[in-house]
């Protein structure tokens, strides 16, 4: 028998309590902190001064940096029958957040707490490896971390509430999580009244099974998302290690910058499309309850970030991102030409094989299609192949330009400064506020910087600068 976690118990609810709350909470905020910026006990330090700032909010708290990729290290191990290793993997992630605990809080009370719950991921690593059992395992970076948070606020003298998130986050049958759910999960909870600090965390939930789960990486943001949406809070804040959204991927191109105000639309294009900093999930329970996102930085609090909401003023070309890993899956066939239902049948084998796609164009006799995963494919290539020729392309990337794409000279910019790379496929976004190349992805790096002239120039100096540079 393996032990039931007793942090990770679900709370009773009473779910016939009113939907909570029935009108926006002006002075309730959400504040996300990523692993970085709870990295260490100063950085630790830094992310409570911002918190102390709020007399209302929610702090979602992800794993401290590094915890999650190690636990899922030990998990492997576990799942491998490696139990002495999983066991000493434990033991050395839970040394340095011993002493980030010593630092912040001069007692052996935390310990005592945060090493229970090592002690009990113990015991269960112990037994027999079952596979829901994997993200007990993985949790225990949020729940340790949380609760050295909250602890240390309360130590501090802010009457922090700790919260579990699997008592209100919890996954429907088709495993989405409900914001109207987790507003009546948080209305029949006793620790909470929408008035104080309360601290939770993120990237964990409960399947529609009531076992504990995890949401996709970078989850964390979508949990403080759901949780500002289902409380109709006034802002929900994002903080991380880089002042906001910048304009193009400064890891490889110099002079970008933070763009202060994106739309709802084009945050999650850019999220969707690599931009790192934002998970791609969480802008919609934000944009169905026009809840205003901040992205701010932790290492410069007065920064003023990046503001995403309903309405931007500004107009031109917003952004560039880029997505690596990127596969094409070309499917031709002479069925195909003036033919109703095709295409309806490819899409079907992918919906089959729970393969999702990116980005799709069509000619008379082909379609072609975006893929992230190329592992396992035999299966749906063989489907496909029923169907026409199937032809793969890997070592793909996929470039995505934001903004008023449409506006006169915008597109033949971008295509002037694209002209020399080898550029596998385009297409125009639904929305008519991206267009994405697919290119290879050797050929990333270059073409990222090769467009940003585009974004220091205004609708007609854009095209004043494809005159002057296009030869």
């Amino acid at each position: 028998m393996h032990p039931e976690i007793n942090w990770l118990q679900p709370a009773e609810m009473n779910l016939i309590n009113p939907f909570y709350p029935p009108n926006k909470l002006s002075t309730l905020k959400v504040l996300k902190f990523g692993g970085t910026s709870l990295g260490s006990a100063e950085r630790i330090r830094v992310a409570t001064d911002i918190t102390r700032a709020n007399e209302n909010c929610i702090v979602v708290c992800s794993a401290m940096s590094g915890m999650t990729n190690s636990l899922i290290q030990v998990a492997q191990s576990w799942e491998n029958g490696e139990t002495e290793t999983a066991l000493s993997q434990l033991e050395t992630i839970r040394h340095p957040f011993d002493s980030h605990c010593s630092q912040l809080i001069n007692n052996s009370d935390i310990l005592s707490e945060t090493g229970a719950i090592f002690n009990e991921v113990a015991s269960l690593i112990n037994g027999i490896f079952i596979p829901i059992y994997r993200s007990r395992v993985i949790a225990l970076g949020e729940q340790v971390t949380s609760r050295m948070v909250c602890r240390y606020l309360q130590h501090i003298g802010n009457p922090a509430v700790l919260l579990d998130a699997t008592s209100f986050l919890h996954l429907n049958d088709h495993d989405e999580p409900v914001v109207e759910d987790i507003a009546r999960r948080f209305s029949a909870d006793p620790l909470f009244s929408g008035k104080g600090i309360f601290v939770t965390q993120g990237f964990i939930c409960r399947n529609h099974q009531g076992e504990v789960a995890t949401l996709s990486r970078g989850g964390s943001d979508f949990t403080a998302t759901l949780v500002g949406a289902a409380l109709n809070a006034e802002l929900i804040e994002i903080w991380t290690d880089i002042d906001g959204m910048h304009n193009n991927d400064p890891r490889h191109v110099a002079g970008t910058r933070p763009i202060r105000e994106l739309s709802y639309t084009e945050a999650a294009e850019l999220a969707y499309f690599g931009a790192k900093i934002l998970h791609p999930t969480c802008v919609r329970p934000a944009r169905e309850k026009n809840v205003p996102v901040c992205i701010k930085n932790t290492f410069d609090p007065s920064a003023p970030g990046t503001t995403i909401q309903a309405e931007t003023p500004s107009t031109g070309i917003r952004a560039i991102a880029a997505k690596d890993n990127i596969n094409i899956l070309r499917i031709t066939s002479g069925r195909m030409f003036n033919a109703y239902g095709f295409l309806a049948k490819v899409f079907e084998v992918f919906r089959k094989h729970r393969v999702p796609v990116d980005v799709v164009t069509t000619s008379e006799v082909s379609v072609s299609v975006t893929i992230e995963d190329a592992t396992g494919l035999a299966p749906l290539l063989e489907e496909l192949g029923q169907l026409g020729q199937v032809d793969l392309e890997t070592d793909r990337c996929i470039i995505c330009v934001v903004g008023d794409v449409l506006q006169p000279g915008h597109i033949a910019c971008i295509l002037q400064h694209l002209k020399v790379f080898d550029i596998r496929m385009v297409s125009l976004g639904a929305s008519s506020n991206n267009i994405t190349f697919v290119l290879p992805i050797a050929q990333k790096v270059e073409a990222l910087n090769a467009l940003q002239p585009v974004l220091s120039h205004s609708t007609d100096k854009s095209l004043a600068l494809c005159t002057t540079t296009g030869s």
